[in-house]
């Protein structure tokens, strides 16, 4: 098989690309060995505008948030199913302090809305909010949809090896690639988290974390919003939510463990005045940079290999933008801008 790109993993960031890719005309392969627990099946895809405690506006939002939107409705209308929603992320404020917070830091931005009485009476019989609530305009990314009905337009177009990739048996010359009967002019890695095993890219400084969440049923409550305070709460189906999600920076293992189901049922029950049931418990590892942004493009000497990693948690907000500027590089050798690429990394971690 004689192929343009060869990409190794179909997580959001092996899926965004290849369709990327393929929409400009080359032709793809992906292998991807299926991994219940990867961190791109086991996220919920929320696409939220404003993070953290401190309230700040995620990283370059404005410019990626409409890419993201064009690039998932395009694949609802390929696909045939639901990839986007755009939903209201209800921030239930545990105290008065932060609600004055939120208020100073978010005043003006186009993706705030003030919460009506009307609102807040709707949830009261549900949650605790004693200090109110603030709205901020975000949405999901159904990456419950949208990974396994990617793999099986891949299958449909034979673009799909469902193996595990075995560095061993690559070959790698100046003008290409060649794994066992497949040749290809490129290949980039999409691997997550086994990125640090890689020894072509073993110089970059990634940070595993790993993230644990619970799925629940709270029987009678039914929302479009996410809900959020030292959880969030997204809606899966009918009373039914993805609650996370932890993170850990040492950990023996990818199991789900004890300590963290306790942590997210704390939360649960300062946000929750009903009960609930949990349905399951799933963990799994995720790669960030050590400066929190995207890490992408080429070896610095084997330019047939490349990279396309560290979207962490805003992946699915950051993937189709980051996706549209790397096949712009890779394509038409526009430079990629310098807090994204790789080329940051190389003086100090080059060996």
């Amino acid at each position: 098989m004689n192929i343009d790109f060869l990409i190794i993993g179909q997580g959001i960031a092996g899926t965004v690309l290849s369709y990327t890719l393929m929409q400009a005309g080359q032709s793809v392969l992906v292998m991807d060995e299926y991994k219940a627990n990867s961190s791109s099946r086991v996220a919920a895809g929320v696409v939220n505008p404003v993070s953290g405690r401190r309230f700040t506006v995620a990283w370059e939002y404005d410019n990626i948030y409409p890419v993201a939107v064009k690039v998932y409705r395009e694949l609802e209308a390929l696909l045939g199913i639901p990839v986007f929603i755009e939903r209201d992320i209800y921030n239930v404020l545990p105290s008065a302090q932060l609600r004055q917070a939120f208020t100073e830091r978010t005043t003006g931005l186009s993706y705030m809305e003030d919460v009506s009485p009307e609102r807040l009476a709707s949830y009261e019989q549900w949650l605790d909010q004693p200090f109110g609530a603030a709205i901020v305009k975000g949405g999901t990314v159904l990456l419950h949809h949208l990974l396994p009905a990617w793999r099986d337009y891949l299958i449909s177009r034979n673009s799909l090896n469902e193996s595990r990739f075995d560095l061993n048996l690559l070959e790698v010359n100046a003008t290409g690639v060649k794994y066992g009967d497949i040749t290809a002019r490129y290949l980039i890695f999409c691997e997550g988290a086994a990125i640090v095993n890689n020894p072509w890219f073993n110089y970059v400084p990634f940070l595993l974390n790993k993230g644990e969440v619970l799925y629940v049923e709270v029987p009678g409550f039914s929302t479009p919003d996410i809900i959020k305070r030292s959880v969030s709460l997204v809606p899966r189906g009918e009373d039914t939510y993805w609650v996370g999600s932890t993170f850990a920076w040492n950990f023996p293992d990818e199991a789900p463990t004890v300590d963290k189901r306790a942590f997210l049922e704390n939360g649960l029950q300062q946000l929750l005045k009903v009960p609930y049931k949990i349905l399951e418990q799933q963990a799994a590892v995720r790669p960030s940079g050590t400066d929190r942004r995207p890490i992408i493009g080429m070896h610095p000497v084997s330019r047939v290999l490349g990279i396309f990693n560290g979207l962490g948690t805003k992946g699915s907000s950051l993937a189709p933008a980051i996706a549209a500027e790397f096949a712009a590089h890779l394509l038409q050798n526009t430079p990629l801008r310098p807090d994204i690429d790789i080329k940051r990394f190389f003086n100090k971690y080059k060996g």
